[in-house]
């Protein structure tokens, strides 16, 4: 009687890895498990209500991207109200760097008085904004200061969250019937056989679970580089009118020749050493050449 079931138990288990293997090699392209020919996946309610994971997606799912750079007063003040308005929207600040302040003559960065020409540092944040909250969460962080540059960018990623989940529930259907298999084994050989395909499903299912999670991850969250920095770091703005531009050119003859008396200043000494140099030399040589010619040299 046993030799009649180990034959007939190796053909179930190689005809269930056959049809399993096929299943989830042509999940994107036909109907799977939950899986209609004209829409998305679709789940029960008794799945979840057991605790497992459903793969479901309604309408159409997106990643959004984006930079947004701001101009304030104080950028470190600033960036901790952006941390507050993200927060509050139910998002978090994956990375924060920030830049140390440059201090110039006659301002305080600690007093709170800024000077346009002075370096106030600068904050460099990731944040991650929930996607339903996206366009009210950045008008709040605009309102911190001056909006410099938005940039959004939005890439739609249905077709690979309906695909996953369709090779999910495929693999996780081989799972479960591995399992159930696993329990009538009659032998041992049979149970090593179906402990090693049992163990390769289960290895690409969470491989896959991985894949979905991090996906759902960036759909459900959108991710923003924030730049905040001060007003001596801002890009210059194009002169509109000719009084614009002839207070532009002002400025910058006035800085061109601010900069040539600091050149001159740093220069003067050595011209003053070189000088004396060249004078010694000079008298040294004017000795020698009288010396040689029988004359005496002039008084000085």
């Amino acid at each position: 009687m046993k030799r009649m079931w180990l034959p007939a138990t190796l053909l179930l288990v190689a005809l269930c890895l056959a049809g399993c293997t096929a299943g989830s090699g042509s999940s994107s392209s036909s109907a799977g498990p939950g899986l209609s020919d004209s829409g998305p996946l679709k789940s029960s309610t008794g799945d979840a209500a057991k605790g497992g994971t459903v793969y479901a997606t309604s309408g159409r799912s997106e990643i959004t991207t984006g930079t947004l750079s701001i101009i304030t007063k104080v950028p470190t003040e600033s960036a901790d109200d952006a941390t507050r308005i993200v927060e509050q929207a139910g998002g978090r600040v994956d990375a924060r760097n920030e830049r140390t302040p440059v201090n110039g003559t006659g301002s305080s960065v600690d007093g709170g008085v800024v000077d346009g020409s002075v370096d106030n540092g600068g904050v460099d944040l990731t944040v991650r904004i929930p996607s339903a909250k996206v366009t009210a969460t950045l008008d709040e962080l605009k309102r911190l200061g001056k909006a410099e540059s938005v940039k959004i960018s939005t890439a739609d990623v249905t077709s690979q969250v309906q695909d996953l989940g369709a090779r999910i529930t495929a693999l996780q259907a081989s799972v479960d019937r591995l399992l159930t298999l696993m329990t009538k084994a009659t032998s041992t050989q049979d149970l090593i056989t179906i402990e090693s395909a049992l163990s390769e499903r289960q290895a690409n299912l969470e491989s896959l679970q991985g894949q979905k999670r991090q996906l759902d991850d960036q759909v459900d969250l959108s991710t923003f580089q924030l730049h905040i920095g001060s007003e001596a770091t801002a890009k210059a703005e194009t002169p509109g009118t000719f009084i614009d531009g002839l207070a532009t050119g002002w400025r910058a003859l006035a800085a061109f020749f601010a900069g040539v008396l600091v050149v001159v200043g740093i220069l003067l000494p050595w011209i003053v050493a070189v000088a004396l140099i060249a004078a010694a030399v000079l008298v040294i040589i004017r000795v020698r050449r009288s010396r040689a010619a029988g004359i005496d040299p002039p008084a000085s």
